[in-house]
């Protein structure tokens, strides 16, 4: 089973919908045979690399409210975090453009590090209150995960993977992804946002029975239904 995540740092669903999909994953009986994959995804492109505002702020001027307003929309996503075992802290939040992190993401693909570089950005993002477009900054989180110092600078500081992100964001937009995140399963099925963990669960029990029908794998004595037994 082939799964595609596309997802974005600075989205608060995709922090949770992982953390609930990781723990469905690890109750799910085939864990083994399943291959999981993240796809880059921008909520915001134009997204500024330096925060001038504070976050409330900045998202009240963005989606038309007050600045209250905001702060109650974060206030409830901070307490749907904590059903995921997450913590956000809104006060600490720096809204920066994502690119970059994206970029040493796909880096880290080929060191097979990319799910636990995810997991760590999106803690930096929500937790931590880190600017992921600072270089310096992503530097550190990759070593602190395990890559190497100097390649992931160069990576960061040379613009190398900038297509292959520009290239997944585009892929998601033409199979139909209009929100993070986003789990594409065999490239048949597609499950949206930030499902609870049952649910993920029971989608891939579904999805697994449905792509694996039960096999004949020999033939010895039955008896069939009408009560006929053959040897």
């Amino acid at each position: 089973m082939k799964i595609e995540i596309w997802s974005d740092f600075a989205c608060p669903f995709c922090y949770m919908g992982k953390a609930r999909f990781e723990q469905a994953l690890n109750q799910f009986e085939h864990r083994d045979q399943v291959e999981v994959t993240y796809k880059a995804y921008q909520l915001d492109p134009n997204a500024p690399k330096e925060m001038t505002k504070p976050a409330h702020v900045a998202f009240a001027e963005s989606h038309g409210m007050t600045a209250d307003q905001a702060k109650q929309k974060f206030s409830m996503i901070s307490e749907n975090a904590k059903t995921a075992g997450l913590t956000y802290d809104y006060d600490k939040i720096q809204m920066t453009n994502t690119f970059d992190a994206h970029r040493l993401a796909k880096y880290a693909s080929e060191k097979g590090l990319e799910d636990k570089l995810t997991t760590r950005l999106m803690k930096a993002y929500f937790t931590d209150g880190l600017n992921l477009s600072d270089i310096n900054t992503l530097v550190k989180l990759a070593v602190e995960i395990g890559l190497d110092e100097k390649e992931s600078k160069a990576v960061l500081t040379l613009n190398k993977y900038g297509d292959v992100v520009t290239k997944q964001i585009n892929e998601g937009r033409q199979i139909g992804v209009q929100g993070v995140p986003f789990f594409v399963i065999n490239r048949k099925y597609g499950l949206s946002g930030a499902q609870q963990t049952t649910y993920f669960l029971q989608a891939l029990r579904q999805i697994w029975t449905e792509e694996n029908p039960l096999q004949t794998m020999g033939e010895g004595e039955t008896c069939q239904d009408e009560g006929e037994c053959t040897v």
